[in-house]
């Protein structure tokens, strides 16, 4: 490919050809603002705020969408450009609802920030003002276009990334807005409740249904016995909340958080990811060796997928593995052996979670959740939400325990179950297991790095007892969608096949920390955070879902053995086909 000389406010810089000038700007050290603009997603190039100066042209043109030039000269940084970038700030401003103070996106704002840089007087152009009511119905999601600066990242979110299509702009003109078809409310529309419009939206126009409040009740509930359990993509991110770098692990600094806002027990969700790979891999030895089972078989462990598959492909639910996601197991789990074991009334116990997910607040009101008669999940809630209970309880993250530990008997968690967490990491985990199982031997290797990595769809083949394997990975539901598109024309040639709604998985999950486009821009977020329980992995003894001694002692004192009629009455669930409209 050619490659393109040109100065960015007098640096010298070499790009590709092709290359946005924004990308040129940050090659060469400057920082160019934007808000609709963000990588791999949006290039509508209506915010405006990303113009720049060349000494070529009287205008100005938007560094986002226009591409380098063989000796063009870039100032991004003019008194003609900053007093553009903040007219086009002063003019969002007039018609954002600007109660600041109370936003939960408050500190994290991209309008917020860039309108403090730029000193912008958010009363110059005042007049009218849209007034909307807020979605606040459905379960997961809340939307306040009063808050919308139609950037449209949500919307190429929904849209593009994972094709479920149910937001866009109406309108024109004044009355722009954006919303779902026939003004219905996310709780009306197939909506599956990933959560990624949130985490691309520069301000509090979207933000998940707070489930703190029921946490606090139930904490402060003297006749329950609280307990809670963490995914394992939360410690990977979780930092971030209280400055850490991306990809820092603070395990120990959450448990003692944990620990500190008064839970009574903290449990690792890694051993009911455990027990995922147990039932999940014996159910897909017995397909491969039932000439009559459905095949390929998809791992059922994100529910943002399950509610995707259940809207748009009802006739491929045979293939869903019938396991329960961890999080449910987890629950179904402590609300069964746990507390017989600890001599709890299932009624009295109480049990949480803190996922990277939305669609977790949707998946424990689903229907056969509840294996004790009591739902199996009480309440979850997302990684910024502890973050939010962390700061509310005047706890200083930074000076907790970095090396506090998770309560046993149930705190026990193998690596395999933790890379649950990244793309790939469900089919890593069923490989060891399912390899050993079937081969009865000790695998030389157990890194499966063909299913490692964000790419979009990861394909590998393996050889058990003499029988080869197809297996396919994706993440995100456009690609997903494409997967599944394979299966229902009855082309495809995997044996099994593991989906995650977000891309990069859990990782970057609805309910992670948010990540301004700045950054994301220039750092693989989903890469960089699933680094953190690779490594962990790779230093780990216990790398294998049935070598765990905890998952070991479940089956041997409770459920007997993986599939068995005990299990999957606690450990099974049903899915089922949904309207769209």
């Amino acid at each position: 490919m050619k490659n393109v000389n040109l100065k960015v406010n007098g640096v010298p810089v070499t790009v590709p050809e092709g290359t946005r000038i924004l990308d040129a700007a940050i090659k060469a050290g400057f920082n160019v603002p934007t808000l609709c603009y963000m990588k791999d997603l949006c290039n509508e190039s209506s915010c405006r705020v990303c113009v720049v100066e060349l000494s070529s042209r009287p205008k100005l043109v938007t560094a986002c969408s226009t591409l380098v030039a063989e000796g063009m000269e870039v100032l991004t940084n003019t008194p003609k450009v900053r007093a553009a970038r903040k007219i086009t700030l002063e003019l969002m401003l007039s018609n954002h609802h600007k109660d600041c103070l109370s936003c939960v996106r408050s500190g994290n704002c991209e309008l917020q920030s860039l309108a403090t840089e730029y000193g912008c007087d958010y009363k110059k152009y005042e007049g009218e003002m849209n007034d909307y009511d807020v979605d606040d119905v459905s379960p997961f999601i809340v939307r306040d276009n009063n808050k919308c600066i139609l950037c449209r990242r949500c919307v190429a979110a929904c849209n593009n990334v994972q094709t479920v299509g149910v937001i866009d702009a109406g309108n024109r003109g004044f009355a722009t807005k954006i919303g779902s078809p026939f003004g219905r409310s996310l709780s009306d529309v197939p909506c599956v409740a990933c959560g990624q419009c949130i985490n691309v939206c520069p301000t509090g126009a979207l933000r998940e249904k707070s489930g703190i409040e029921q946490v606090e009740a139930l904490l402060a509930d003297k006749s329950k016995t609280v307990i809670v359990g963490t995914a394992p993509a939360v410690r990977a991110a979780l930092g971030e909340e209280f400055g850490y770098p991306i990809g820092t692990d603070t395990e120990g600094r959450m448990v003692a958080a944990l620990k500190a806002i008064g839970f009574d027990k903290v449990f690792d969700v890694n051993m009911a990811a455990d027990m995922t790979i147990m039932e999940e891999g014996t159910e897909f030895i017995n397909r491969l060796n039932d000439k009559n089972a459905v095949l390929p078989m998809i791992t059922s462990c994100s529910p943002g997928w399950i509610r995707f598959i259940e809207f748009n492909y009802p006739e491929l639910l045979p293939n869903l593995s019938s396991c329960k996601s961890p999080q449910q197991m987890f629950g179904a789990i402590m609300k069964t052996y746990y507390a017989q074991k600890m001599g709890i009334d299932p009624k009295n116990l109480a049990v949480v979670t803190v996922m990277p997910c939305i669609a977790k607040k949707f998946e424990l009101t689903r229907d056969d959740q509840s294996a004790a008669g009591v739902p199996d999940i009480d309440a979850s809630i997302t990684t910024r939400e502890l973050a939010h209970m962390i700061k509310n309880y005047g706890i200083d993250f930074k000076k907790l325990d970095p090396k506090a530990e998770f309560d046993n008997p149930i705190g026990k968690g193998s690596t395999a179950g933790l890379i649950f967490g990244a793309t790939g990491g469900v089919m890593e985990a069923a490989l060891r297991t399912v390899a050993e199982v079937v081969t009865k031997k000790t695998l030389d290797n157990i890194d499966f790095k063909a299913v490692r990595g964000t790419k979009g769809i990861k394909e590998a083949t393996i050889t058990l007892a003499g029988k080869q394997i197809n297996i396919a990975v994706a993440s995100g539901l456009a690609n997903a969608r494409k997967i599944m598109d394979e299966i229902k024309a009855g082309k495809s040639k995997y044996h099994f096949i593991e989906i995650m709604a977000c891309p990069g998985g859990c990782v970057n999950g609805g309910g992670q920390p948010i990540v301004s486009s700045a950054t994301r821009n220039v750092v693989d977020v989903a890469k960089t955070r699933a680094s953190v329980l690779y490594k962990k992995d790779k230093k780990n003894e216990l790398r294998k879902s049935h070598e765990n001694p905890v998952v070991k002692t479940l089956y041997a004192e409770y459920f007997g053995e993986p599939g068995s009629h005990k299990a999957h009455e606690t450990l099974h669930t049903s899915y089922v086909a949904r309207k769209k409209y």
